[in-house]
């Protein structure tokens, strides 16, 4: 029924051990195998070997990814995994993807950009013929989780149904807005304040902090690359200048750019960038480089927020 109105699918499965997420999953892609659909699974490690073992010979067939490295940054999944997946198939095919963003471990900094994912998702892939299926452990993972999984997802699979239903929580705007929320504030991490003149000043002091706080080679580029990235979007969209910041928290080296611009779009930084685009591509490098991002924008002006692991 869902497909009949829009093309794009994007069920959300219930399970509860081993034995209900194979049996959600394994038919899923058996049956865009024998259609002649293109199929990804992207689940973390454990669940990507369960999945791999039961189809056999048949999962050579299947791009398979370890969603725990390639989706480790939330912000990532839709340009890096969905997209770059479902851009490189023939046009008229309805192409299958197995994504489940969010695991048990993933922490409490990570989850509002998990859920936002999740939500994007529906915007992101409005009107292609798209399949993009999303397990949910009903067992380990918190009632918060499972009650935000109706509200990003239009229908649902309920454990051992088989079942496909419509989510009547279905309301993902709502989500994208609830997990706008204003970040902890950083500890005493001195900010400097830049402007167009002091771009490549910027750059040296979070390249300098990121050495003496454990960043080394190409953590230590990405770091910088970064910072020119959102440093410059502040000049150029953020009113001119900012506040930089950087420390270090939980095994990571943090980036914080703050400006008083407003960030409307909250795909900005998701979208797969056009072989023949000018330009635009900063929030994207963000994204891919980066462990983790978190972004609130609001009346104040937006703080974009990078995890670079040590």
């Amino acid at each position: 029924m869902t497909a009949a109105v829009e093309p794009f699918v994007h069920p959300a499965l219930f399970y509860r051990d081993a034995e209900e997420y194979l049996a959600g999953t394994v038919p899923f892609v058996r049956a865009g195998l024998e259609s002649g659909e293109p199929v990804a699974v992207a689940v973390p490690g454990d669940n990507l070997r369960l999945i791999e073992a039961e189809l056999g010979a048949d999962a050579r067939a299947v791009r398979l990814l370890d969603m725990r490295e390639a989706g480790r940054n939330p912000g990532r999944i839709i340009p890096g995994v969905l997209r770059a997946f479902a851009d490189a198939q023939e046009t008229g095919r309805r192409v299958r993807i197995i994504g489940e963003p969010v695991w048990p471990g993933r922490t409490p900094a990570e989850y509002p950009a998990c859920v936002q994912h999740e939500a994007l998702i529906n915007a992101a892939f409005r009107g292609r013929e798209v399949t993009i299926l999303c397990p949910y452990d009903t067992v380990r993972l918190d009632e918060r989780i499972l009650a935000d999984a109706y509200a990003t997802h239009p229908v649902y699979i309920a454990s051992g149904s088989g079942a496909e239903r419509e989510s009547a929580a279905y309301a993902p705007e709502h989500i994208v807005a609830r997990y706008n929320e204003p970040l902890p504030s950083p500890p005493d991490a001195p900010a400097f304040a830049f402007t167009a003149q002091t771009l490549s000043q910027a750059r040296h002091v979070a390249t300098a902090a990121g050495a003496r706080l454990g960043l080394a080679g190409t953590r230590l580029e990405d770091l910088a690359l970064v910072t020119a990235e959102l440093t410059t979007n502040s000049v150029v969209h953020g009113g001119g200048s900012g506040e930089l910041r950087v420390w270090t928290e939980d095994g990571y080296v943090l980036c914080e750019v703050r400006d008083k611009g407003r960030l409307d779009d909250p795909l900005a930084g998701r979208r797969p960038a056009a072989r023949d685009q000018r330009g635009g591509r900063g929030l994207l490098l963000v994204n891919l480089v980066s462990d983790l991002v978190r972004i609130h924008s609001g009346e104040e002006g937006t703080t974009v927020r990078c995890w670079f692991a040590r």
